[in-house]
């Protein structure tokens, strides 16, 4: 089975040095230890600053050659998908929280089609789950040398409720995710209910606008899409009676579009055509 990177490692030996003076290794402390040192005693008298929702890490491992073969021969599953994921840490509840993880997360060290994702506590990041089935993401294509930063800055977005607030009222952000490519980093959001048009239009809009230049995408490389419509979409039985009524309520709303615009065209006054007067003989 392919091995997760060590995720929450990575400059954590640091916070344990000692700045007690009287401490006999603070005489051979060097001087980058104690600035670390300072800096650690400095973050701990902050008082937390609190998200307004609670946020967890998730963690898609790549499955094993062996599983795959066992999914696309003698399990009855047909190969479709089966997320392997794993939640990393504590909940997030604050902004220090999301800074020591996202510090000490590796991005680079994700191995091709392994995905991390921050979500709300509540959602998975799983098409199929419940919170989640009426929903769809808009997916971003970045080149790996930007896509450390462009999740920066997505996460911020979310974390700080800035996409949440250019949706339709009633409609909600779920989580960001990153998927490793081959030559490039999948950066996808996603919300809750991909009806809402004016939702799908404004979050493009809001990433395109907080983006720099020179990070910003460009229009072939991001798309929109349902969960319902992925191919490996398989809604679970319980969920189909929800799954339908929200087609038959789409199908019933562009119906009642269709025959307001035919009626508004049949409503106007006809057109008229002035004929030139015949010619006497």
């Amino acid at each position: 089975m392919s091995m997760r990177p060590s995720l929450f490692t990575r400059g954590l030996s640091g916070l344990s040095q000692s700045s007690d003076p009287n401490s006999p290794m603070s005489g051979v402390s060097s001087p980058a230890e104690q600035r670390n040192d300072a800096k650690h005693n400095f973050l701990k008298a902050m008082r937390p600053l609190p998200t307004q929702h609670y946020w967890n890490v998730w963690f898609d491992r790549q499955q094993s050659k062996d599983q795959q073969q066992q999914q696309q021969s003698g399990d009855g599953n047909n190969g479709e998908y089966h997320a392997e994921l794993e939640q990393l840490g504590a909940p997030i509840e604050s902004v220090q929280d999301f800074w020591r993880y996202n510090n000490n997360t590796p991005v680079d060290q994700i191995k091709m089609r392994e995905s991390i994702y921050l979500f709300k506590a509540g959602f998975k990041p799983i098409w199929e789950d419940r919170r989640n089935v009426l929903g769809g993401s808009w997916t971003f294509r970045v080149p790996k040398s930007n896509g450390p930063d462009v999740w920066n800055r997505v996460q911020l977005l979310a974390i700080g409720e800035k996409l949440q607030s250019v949706l339709e009222d009633g409609d909600q952000i779920c989580g960001v995710g990153l998927s490793v490519r081959f030559n490039s980093h999948l950066i996808s959001i996603w919300h809750r209910d991909a009806s809402r048009k004016a939702s799908i239009d404004a979050i493009v809009q809001c990433v395109l606008e907080e983006l720099p230049a020179e990070l910003r995408p460009k229009p072939d490389n991001y798309f929109y899409k349902k969960h319902s419509d992925h191919a490996g979409f398989k809604v679970p039985p319980e969920l189909q009676v929800v799954i339908d009524s929200q087609r038959a309520w789409e199908a019933a709303a562009a119906k009642t579009a269709e025959e307001s615009t035919t009626d508004s065209k049949q409503g106007q006054a006809p057109e008229i055509v002035e004929v030139p007067p015949a010619e006497d003989q």
